[in-house]
């Protein structure tokens, strides 16, 4: 798992061509960084939050592997711009999957803020909250379907097995219930697109890296 480190000071960056003390100075590029310098890596996050997340959420309407596979390369996108802004040439893998951590979560939590608010104007603004509900309603009943299959399958009573189904249903249709499913669905997904980006990150890093020796 990667952890966060935290560096409390930063040199500050020079870029081409800057004038220090009136003189034109040439920023050496750094060659190994072991750490994480957090304000541009933040700066990169955030600029790909945005769009990412709303791509991942149009995504999702088509498939949502597509999403996966979109905030691995946004990710990628994110630690060649931290290298970029810090003219670092290697950067160790797990630096990468920091940065792809951070830019994960955040493009996460704004395309749950996109689903919350698209899910809201569905239901209150374009009145589809009927034809929301019986989606529902169909997802439950072939779910529950399987799942007392499955139940039979193992062992378990046809009785117990229907009596068990009778109240998962009851639970799912509930307003409780269905909030609650909802919910962790998003916060599932948020959790798989965050794993994904941690993933674009590292292999960010390592791709860049391959040309120059491995870095741990």
């Amino acid at each position: 798992m990667p952890q966060l480190t935290y560096v409390p000071a930063e040199a500050p960056l020079i870029e081409l061509g800057t004038l220090a003390d009136g003189v034109a100075v040439v920023a050496e590029p750094i060659e190994v960084a072991g750490g994480v310098a957090w304000r541009p890596a933040l700066n990169a996050a955030l600029t790909l939050a945005v769009p990412t997340a709303a791509v991942c959420f149009l995504m999702a309407t088509m498939g949502e592997a597509l999403a996966f596979f979109w905030m691995i390369g946004a990710a990628a996108l994110a630690v060649m711009l931290y290298r970029k802004r810090t003219r670092i040439r290697t950067l160790p893998a797990g630096a990468g999957a920091r940065i792809g951590l951070i830019t994960g979560m955040l493009a996460s939590w704004v395309m749950l803020a996109i689903t919350g608010i698209s899910v809201w104007g569905q239901r209150f603004l374009f009145h589809q909250g009927g034809q929301m509900d019986a989606d529902w309603n169909d997802l439950v009943e072939k779910n529950l379907q399987l799942w007392q299959q499955t139940y039979v399958q193992m062992g378990m009573a046809s009785a117990t097995a229907a009596q068990s189904g009778a109240i998962t249903k009851n639970w799912m249709l509930s307003p409780e219930g269905h909030a609650g499913a909802v919910f962790f669905n998003f916060v599932f997904s948020a959790g798989l697109l965050t794993l994904f980006a941690v993933l674009g990150g590292a292999l960010s890093a390592r791709l860049a890296n391959s040309g120059r020796g491995p870095v741990a």
